[in-house]
C-alpha cells in the first residue's frame, strides 16, 4: 500500500511540474528598492563580479527608468560591460549616457571609457601586420582618437586627461603609419597620385606624427616620377627646412642609402 502511495505522490509532483513549467531561478532583486539593487551592484563591482553586476544593473534600469540613480547605473553598466569583454555593448551604453546626460559631472570618464572601448575593439592594435588591418579598423581608431581628444580638450584638469593625451599620441602615429603603408603600396605599383593622397594625409592630419618626414619623401619621389618639377622642388624645400639633416640633392637616391633602399624596394 505504501509503495502505491509513494508512486501516486511522485506522479502528482511530476504532473504539477508539467502543468506549471520549470521552476524559475531565484531573483534576489525581487521586491527590493532601487537603492538596495544599486548598492548590491556596486558591491559586486568592487568584488569584480562583472557578470552579476551587469545582471543587477540591467534589472535596475529596466524597473526604475526614472530613478535618480539611473545615470550612475548606466555608467556603471558600461564599465561592467567593458570589464566583462563586451566592448560593443559598453560603447553603445556609454554613448547613450553621453547623449542623455551631457552635463553629468562624470562626462570626462564617459568619453574616456568610450575611447578605451574603441581603442580595444576587435583587437585592432594586436594585429601583427598592416595587411591584417582594414580601413574600417583605422576609422575605429580615429573614433577612439576623437573620444580621447574630447577628454583632453574639454576636461584638461581631469585625472583621465594625461592618459588620454598619451593614447592620442600613440593612435596618431599608428594611423599615420597605416597611411604610409598604403602609400608605399601605391608607390610600388607606380600609382603615384594615389600615393600622394595618402602621404599628404599624414602631414596634414597628423603634423606631429613621427612619420611626417617619410611622407614628405614619398611625396617628393612621386612628384619626381610624375615630372612635376615645381611641386617636386617645393617639397624639397619643405624637407630641407624642416629636416635639414635629410639633405636632398639631384643625386639624392644614390647618396642616401637608407632612402635608396626604400625606393628600390618599391620599384622591384
Amino acid at each position: 500500500m505504501l509503495k502505491y502511495l509513494t508512486l501516486f505522490v511522485a506522479t502528482i509532483f511530476l504532473s504539477g511540474c508539467f502543468i506549471f513549467g520549470e521552476p524559475t531561478e531565484f531573483d534576489e532583486t525581487t521586491g527590493q528598492s532601487p537603492e538596495w539593487i544599486y548598492d548590491k551592484a556596486q558591491s559586486l563591482l568592487d568584488q569584480r563580479d562583472f557578470r552579476k553586476s551587469i545582471d543587477f544593473l540591467e534589472k535596475l534600469i529596466k524597473r526604475y527608468p526614472d530613478n535618480k540613480l539611473i545615470p550612475s547605473a548606466r555608467l556603471n553598466l558600461a564599465y561592467s560591460y567593458h570589464k566583462f569583454g563586451q566592448t560593443e555593448l559598453s560603447t553603445s551604453t556609454v554613448q547613450q549616457f553621453i547623449t542623455l546626460y551631457p552635463s553629468h559631472p562624470l562626462m570626462d570618464y564617459a568619453y574616456y571609457l568610450k575611447g578605451l572601448n574603441l581603442y580595444n575593439e576587435r583587437g585592432i592594435l594586436n594585429k601583427l601586420t598592416f595587411q591584417d588591418i582594414s580601413d574600417r579598423d583605422v576609422n575605429q581608431l580615429k573614433k577612439a582618437f576623437d573620444a580621447f581628444d574630447e577628454v583632453a580638450k574639454r576636461y584638461p584638469n581631469s585625472k583621465y586627461a594625461q592618459d588620454s593625451i598619451d593614447r592620442m599620441t600613440y593612435l596618431m602615429n599608428k594611423i599615420a603609419e597605416y597611411d604610409l603603408h598604403v602609400a608605399r603600396y601605391y608607390m610600388k605599383r607606380r600609382a603615384y597620385v594615389a600615393a600622394l593622397n595618402r602621404a599628404k594625409n599624414v602631414y596634414t592630419s597628423y603634423p606631429d606624427s613621427i612619420h611626417v618626414k617619410e611622407a614628405l619623401v614619398i611625396q617628393y619621389i612621386a612628384y619626381k616620377e610624375l615630372k612635376l618639377k615645381d611641386l617636386e622642388m617645393s617639397t624639397k624645400k619643405i624637407i630641407d627646412h624642416n629636416f635639414p639633416e635629410e639633405k636632398i640633392t639631384s643625386n639624392y637616391a644614390e647618396e642616401n642609402r637608407k632612402w635608396w633602399e626604400f625606393w628600390k624596394s618599391l620599384t622591384d
